[in-house]
């Protein structure tokens, strides 16, 4: 162990031993300073403890089509209450339980209206729809460790949903699940889509293959705001079919190229100067996440590239959202698991990639990037 790592795991030791000394609590909650930090301790552990509460709050906006009714208000919550089917004093309950969220505001005695994220939510179908399919992550979570004891090829609520998400357990097709699927990455894609157009530019691009692209959401924001660009769609044969029968109506049937397949089992398309990787990797496990990888790099010529696209772990100011969200969302999905840009980085060098970089974003809760050149 190196002197710094040894000094580090000294000063976390001896730090933990002050916060948790009564003493020094006491001694803080009196000094203007230290009251200040040992109250946004206070608040953060608060929060930690009341976190599943309020997504509840906000899963009952969403269901109970609340955002939507408050959009025409100011509204008093006699009325909210008959709209939404509950007593009045239940609506009351959730209206002032989404007040400090800011979900809704009473800028006047009953007269409920959007508060600012509400607004955000209200406008955001795919955000709502994000929100809709968290009911399955709160089942699965209902005991943590359970789950995390169980093996992680016994079926979950998730791992039921994304059965794509079994294919290494020997599933051959998406099943019945796909229709499903695909209305959540089209609701919700653009997020990532935004952060990639907002962060690479294209211009120098000829031609796209969005590997694992679906109905290809993705490739559909990419291809109107690049215009030149032709497309390639790279799935499973029944979804590859449909997304590029989309594709056309949107963009013009001679830009869109549709290539059934596995990309684990099946060679990947040549001829393209760039695919891409929309929040596919964190799907997988590390073999056959560098598996894919590899399979990748076999198909592009020198100077090509891959760009990766996900939310990532340990990128300052969203690491909760990277290892404390996507870590036991994915293992409730049952496969993958969220990795830094280090990570990806290295998985991307060993697959033969002459070298790869981290791209910053705007909003890494959406997506952090990844590009790497043959």
């Amino acid at each position: 162990m190196s002197r710094r790592a040894a000094f580090r795991l000294g000063y976390v030791a001896r730090r933990n031993r002050v916060f948790a000394s009564p003493k020094f609590q006491h001694w803080a909650a009196r000094l203007p300073l230290i009251r200040w930090i040992a109250r946004s301790r206070a608040n953060g552990a608060f929060d930690l403890l009341a976190g599943f509460a309020y997504s509840q709050v906000l899963r009952a906006f969403v269901e109970g089509g609340l955002f939507d009714i408050l959009k025409d208000g100011p509204l008093g919550a006699g009325a909210i209450a008959a709209r939404m089917g509950l007593s009045e004093a239940a609506a009351l309950t959730l209206l002032r339980a989404g007040r400090p969220l800011m979900l809704s505001e009473e800028p006047a005695p009953d007269h409920w209206m959007l508060g600012e994220q509400g607004a955000v939510f209200a406008s955001n179908p795919g955000v709502q729809a994000m929100v809709r399919h968290h009911r399955l992550l709160y089942a699965d979570l209902a005991d943590p460790l359970a789950l995390l004891r169980t093996d992680r090829k016994e079926p979950t609520a998730l791992s039921r949903f994304w059965t794509y998400a079994g294919a290494l357990q020997g599933a051959t097709e998406r099943g019945t699940d796909t229709a499903e699927y695909s209305r959540l990455m089209a609701a919700s894609q653009h997020f990532v889509a935004d952060e990639v157009l907002a962060s690479v530019p294209f211009r120098d691009v000829r031609k796209l293959l969005d590997v694992g692209g679906g109905h290809g959401a993705f490739l559909r924001h990419i291809g109107t705001a690049w215009p030149h660009l032709a497309l390639g769609l790279f799935d499973l044969p029944e979804v590859a079919a449909t997304g590029a029968s989309v594709l056309g109506a949107a963009l013009g049937e001679r830009r869109i190229t549709a290539h059934p397949g596995n990309f684990f089992s099946d060679s990947i398309p040549q001829g393209y100067d760039m695919v891409s990787l929309i929040r596919i990797l964190h799907d997988h496990d590390d073999a056959p996440a560098q598996g894919l990888l590899g399979n990748i790099r076999k198909s592009l010529a020198p100077g090509s590239r891959l760009l990766i696209a996900e939310p990532m772990a340990r990128i300052p100011g969203t690491e909760a959202m990277g290892e404390a969200f996507f870590g036991l969302y994915l293992w409730a999905m049952g496969s993958g698991r969220p990795r830094s840009p280090a990570e990806i980085i290295a998985m991307c060098r060993a697959a033969g990639f002459a070298q790869a970089r981290f791209v910053a974003t705007a909003q890494p809760v959406n997506a952090s990037i990844v590009m790497a050149t043959a």
